[in-house]
């Protein structure tokens, strides 16, 4: 797989955390530039570890796998770009709070980093299978977390939730043709 895979991974993997990052600025009356950096790097350093984790985990069963492995991570791919989608659609509004002066909660910040991040395991899961460079990969997904989340800040305090919805609908999109590229890749159409 090539860098901009990786990269085009790392913004379909991110969006629950763009969005969650859009909701934390939204409940900023002016940025607090600590507390943007605390929420990239929560959301960036989970999106870096969980796929290593994933990748770890599925080389122990690649040998079992390997000649049906391009369905599985087609299969994967697709349904996490899916969820994404579907999630987004469903989704109310209502989720993120009030402009007031924020507290940061770490506890609270730790339990979403993990939740957002539980597609990335199963991309890591899938990266076993494809032989990828599992360090290049989730260095690339995890810098590209810390971006979209520092930006998700700004642009949640600035503009609010409308492009919340659009940007997770384009990430599952992502996920669903590099998992079809992958398929067709395997089956030889490319």
């Amino acid at each position: 797989m090539s860098v901009i895979e990786f990269i085009l991974i790392g913004i379909g993997l991110a969006m629950d955390a763009f969005a969650v990052s859009i909701c934390k600025g939204l409940g900023m009356t002016k940025i607090n530039r600590l507390h943007c950096v605390i929420i990239a790097a929560f959301f960036g350093g989970f999106q870096f570890i969980m796929p290593v984790i994933g990748w770890a985990l599925g080389r122990q069963f690649e040998s079992y796998i390997q000649s049906v492995d391009h369905w599985i991570a087609f299969g994967l791919l697709a349904f996490l770009g899916l969820k994404t989608i579907l999630e987004a659609v469903r989704e109310k509004d209502e989720e993120c709070v009030e402009k007031t002066e924020s507290v940061l909660d770490i506890k609270e910040l730790f339990l979403m980093a993990i939740a957002t991040s539980i597609d990335a395991l199963a991309v890591g899961i899938t990266f076993a299978f494809l032989q990828v460079r599992i360090l290049e990969a989730s260095g690339i997904i995890g810098i590209v977390t810390f971006i979209l989340c520092v930006f998700g800040v700004f642009v949640g305090n600035i503009f609010g939730s409308r492009f919340k919805k659009k940007a997770a609908v384009a990430g599952g999109v992502i996920l669903i043709l590099i998992g079809t590229r992958i398929l067709l890749d395997h089956l030889g159409v490319f």
